[in-house]
């Protein structure tokens, strides 16, 4: 973009949409329904400290979480936002148990979406960033009926991915797989400005991001990574700083734009059965999908995130995500005899 030039989010879709002939615009459709869920979700996330907007429903989500009113109000908002666009065939939601269909009497489209409607939600009350995280894959059954089969796909298959960060300031970032651009919301104007064009994430980061409070549930390989960022570094002389938020899209996205790792490994308190935490198809994958097309890396530990067939709508799956040569160093750790 020439320098100075104001670029809406919408203009630029439209422009990603012109690279490729064919496009029907259904897809572009599609993202400025989500932007405008977006705004709104934004506007409420604003008011959180005003309104009865926050504290628990008194009500647990599939996972077993307790679910926060603002989670609610996010989850039910982007269905009604989606659901009549004839943009989507099916959606899944972290906080719904099943798929979600398009009620019948709205046209069905070709695309599906995958969302976490308020990642970090739990720090709401305390003025932390949250966000909300989306994945959107093209249909692959025939027909127009509503299947899980279209929902439970591997990660290369995504069309798009995106995150919403709700912080001092309201940020959309996505990518199409031509790129990772990032948007701040002007609230004077409602509208999404593009802020940071083609976002690259350093090779090697300086911060570290994980939960020390676990850390005597993490394997040992993890174990020894950790020791090993915490002593000097022989180029810099000095450690990798601890920066850890808890709330998984702000982690991410400081860590995208500055360099680092973001670790969420498996609970290993009963080796024989490590447990993950986060979801594949809502967290995972999409994230994943970002930081791959900034020049970073997502794995297990031992495997891509994008190569793996979802077989459940609420996979889990260890997560370590970011700059490409930290990742890279963690696997080496991790595939050490334990």
């Amino acid at each position: 973009m020439l320098k100075g030039t104001v670029v809406t989010i919408q203009r630029h879709i439209v422009e990603q949409e012109r690279m490729f002939p064919k496009a029907t615009g259904d897809f572009t459709g599609l993202l400025w329904d989500l932007t405008l869920a977006a705004k709104m979700i934004s506007r409420e996330v604003n008011k959180a400290g005003i309104v009865d907007i926050i504290g628990l429903t008194g009500e647990s989500n599939v996972h077993g979480e307790a679910v926060k009113k603002l989670d609610i109000f996010a989850n039910d908002l982007i269905c009604k936002s989606m659901e009549h666009g004839g943009h989507l065939s099916v959606m899944a939601s972290e906080e719904n148990e099943d798929i979600i269909p398009i009620p019948n009497e709205f046209p069905k489209g070709k695309y599906v979406l995958l969302f976490d409607p308020l990642d970090g939600s739990s720090n709401i009350d305390a003025n932390v960033s949250v966000g909300t995280i989306f994945s959107i894959f093209r249909k692959k059954t025939a027909g127009s009926e509503s299947l899980k089969e279209d929902c439970l796909r591997k990660g290369v298959e995504q069309v798009a991915a995106g995150y919403i960060v709700y912080g001092s300031s309201t940020m959309m970032v996505y990518t199409t797989g031509n790129g990772v651009h990032g948007f701040t919301l002007d609230p004077s104007i409602g509208e999404f400005l593009l802020s940071h064009e083609n976002i690259r994430i350093p090779a090697k980061g300086r911060i570290y991001s994980i939960n020390e409070g676990n850390a005597n549930t993490w394997d040992e390989g993890t174990k020894r990574y950790i020791a090993h960022l915490k002593e000097s570094d022989s180029a810099t002389g000095r450690p990798y700083s601890l920066r850890y938020i808890g709330s998984l899209v702000a982690d991410f996205h400081r860590n995208l734009l500055y360099g680092g790792i973001f670790l969420y490994p498996a609970d290993y308190k009963d080796p024989k059965k490590p447990k993950a935490k986060l979801r594949l198809l809502y967290e995972a994958n999409p994230l994943a999908f970002i930081v791959e097309q900034a020049g970073g890396m997502a794995s297990t530990g031992k495997e891509r995130i994008l190569d793996i067939q979802a077989t459940e709508l609420h996979q889990k799956m260890p997560l370590i995500i970011g700059s490409k040569e930290d990742v890279m160093a963690y696997e080496r750790f991790f595939g050490q005899k334990q």
